[in-house]
């Protein structure tokens, strides 16, 4: 099946003439938790494809979905088996394509993941390498190793994973003795591709080209820095020269997939999942024969403080201004404590690191901040990423029993770290909790908590005050605000030390408010938005607002 994107009554970017990945508000969809249309208790495509009005009611330009493919589901989809194959989970190929286009139907785009450090050890390719033993062309695509010490018996290396814990695992030989080791960054079920090897790098252009074929607008790459390694495999890990994340052989890969997304009618937009503290290093991979846009990381993890913010914000359009490229700005995924609960505590910047359980959070606090954050991100220039649940302002489910809990972050941590399932807990859709909020008729894959139905998008659907009508105002705005759809931005200098204010265009201004008394609003034509009630011409703590000036 072939789709010309080019054809379909799709959405056009803010901005006459702009490309429409250059200001697009993008909706991430984990699957499994965002509709179950088969009662089986895990979200699925008929889910989604139920659940497409919703979407273009909320404004969307664009969905991405985290991994749909075959996987054992080992973490939660990054351990691809077959990218061909729809996982059975989910439905099928044909659905897939249905799903695509029904999108496309209603001028919303289709984005979906690629995952090219590792793939799952059920992969066709590992039970060939695993078959064929030490010294066999199939275990070259992969980075078998023989141990260290006087039998093999320690790692190659002593690299941490980014799962905790170490990064290689040894196998049973088919002889039954115990052999050479193999490499994954992440889990075990996860091992790594060598990307020297040209069969590696043939068949992930193959794998573009197949769904770029069936209509996707683009791909979203998974831990995008990681893929090339040193092939020496040294003990050492250096910020100057580390084995194995942001080397530069890695450009050369993006290079080639660039010119695979254009040979389309339509070029496909590549996004990266791009985490790198140096902003130089970080611009390298949004040149123009790489990737369009990369995650952008730094904005996200910095704590609800106006400094910080400040400072993220003109490192992010430096990076960005130095490459012509198109800043992102996402608050919360799949993979970070959510918003609304972050916020409210003492410290709300993210960090893996840090991650526990039982740390204190104020959710009215958080619930606020959110929703000033959220016109924050917003009214910047760029893409505008929006995680599941976020427009509802769902909090992090932090009680998960141990017993349910999936994540390997948290099995590989010895159970120190609660994991990522605290903010992959399935959408209530409804206030009846017999049928899991509306999830589905099942029961579903993960506990909602008994309060899930005050969230929900039948009890905020209408409300004036609802999180939800805030992001479906906010969305529109950005779409019809001639200074929302261009990309001027200049700093203003209104309010003092605790607050952010910036202009858009000629005629839009931004304020937060992150201090601890109200501001006096300045001299304005019209409030066109904000994140709580203003009174006396003032704006609240922890407030932003959109002013006509």
């Amino acid at each position: 099946m072939t789709t010309d994107l080019s054809t379909s009554p799709l959405t056009t970017a803010p901005g006459q003439g702009t490309p429409w990945w250059r200001g697009a508000v993008i909706y991430q969809i984990y699957p499994r938790s965002f509709a179950d249309g088969n009662g089986d208790g895990t979200g699925d495509l008929a889910g989604v494809r139920a659940r497409l009005p919703y979407l273009k009611s909320l404004g969307v330009d664009a969905l991405w979905f985290t991994p749909w493919y075959s996987s054992p589901l080992a973490d939660g989809g990054y351990d691809v088996a077959d990218y061909r194959a729809i996982d059975p989970a989910f439905g099928t190929l044909a659905e897939a394509e249905e799903l695509i286009a029904d999108a496309a139907g209603l001028g919303i785009r289709t984005i979906v993941d690629i995952v090219p450090n590792h793939v799952s050890d059920r992969h066709e390719w590992f039970r060939d390498a695993l078959a064929a033993g030490p010294g066999s062309p199939e275990r070259r695509r992969f980075w078998f190793r023989p141990g260290r010490g006087e039998h093999g018996e320690l790692p190659p290396t002593d690299w941490e994973s980014s799962f905790s814990g170490g990064t290689w695992t040894r196998v049973t030989e088919p002889d039954g003795t115990p052999g050479e080791w193999y490499l994954h960054l992440f889990a075990p079920e996860q091992p790594d591709l060598n990307w020297n090897h040209p069969d590696v790098r043939a068949e992930h252009e193959r794998v573009l080209r197949f769904w770029f074929d069936r209509g996707v607008a683009g791909i979203r790459i998974d831990s995008a820095t990681m893929p090339v390694k040193d092939p020496s495999l040294p003990n050492e890990v250096t910020p100057d020269a580390h084995p194995f994340v942001d080397r530069d052989e890695i450009h050369d890969i993006y290079r080639s997939w660039r010119a695979v997304a254009d040979s389309y009618a339509e070029p496909r937009v590549l996004v990266g999942e791009v985490w790198l503290a140096d902003p130089r290093r970080f611009a390298r991979y949004l040149r123009p024969d790489e990737m369009h846009t990369a995650f952008n990381f730094d904005f996200m993890m910095r704590p609800w403080d106006a400094g910080e913010l400040r400072t993220a914000i003109v490192s992010t359009l430096d990076a960005h201004g130095s490459v012509g490229a198109p800043p992102t700005w996402v608050l919360s995924n799949h993979d970070v404590t959510r918003a609304a609960t972050r916020y409210g505590r003492e410290d709300s910047s993210f960090g893996f690191v840090a991650r526990a359980f039982g740390i204190p959070t104020d959710l009215v606090k958080a619930q606020r901040r959110a929703r000033a954050a959220a016109l924050l991100s917003a009214a910047l220039p760029g893409s505008l990423y929006v995680y599941q649940g976020d427009e509802l302002g769902l909090p992090e489910v932090e009680d998960l029993p141990l017993g349910v809990l999936q994540d390997p972050m948290h099995f590989r941590s010895g159970g120190t770290d609660p994991g990522r399932d605290g903010c992959r807990v399935p959408l209530p859709w409804t206030s009846d909790a017999d049928s899991a909020f509306g999830f589905g008729a099942g029961t579903p894959w993960l506990p909602q908590p008994a309060n899930w139905g005050d969230y929900s998008v039948e009890r905020q659907d209408g409300d004036p005050r609802s999180m939800l009508t805030l992001y479906r105002t906010m969305i529109a705005l950005r779409r019809s605000e001639p200074a929302l759809r261009g990309e001027e931005f200049a700093w203003a200098a209104d309010g003092g030390a605790d607050v952010l204010a910036f202009r858009r265009g000629d005629d839009l201004l931004c304020l937060v408010n992150f201090g601890e008394t109200p501001l006096d609003l300045p001299v304005h034509l019209e409030v066109l938005l904000a994140s709580e009630e203003l009174t006396d011409a003032q704006l609240p703590t922890d407030t932003a607002v959109w002013l006509r000036v």
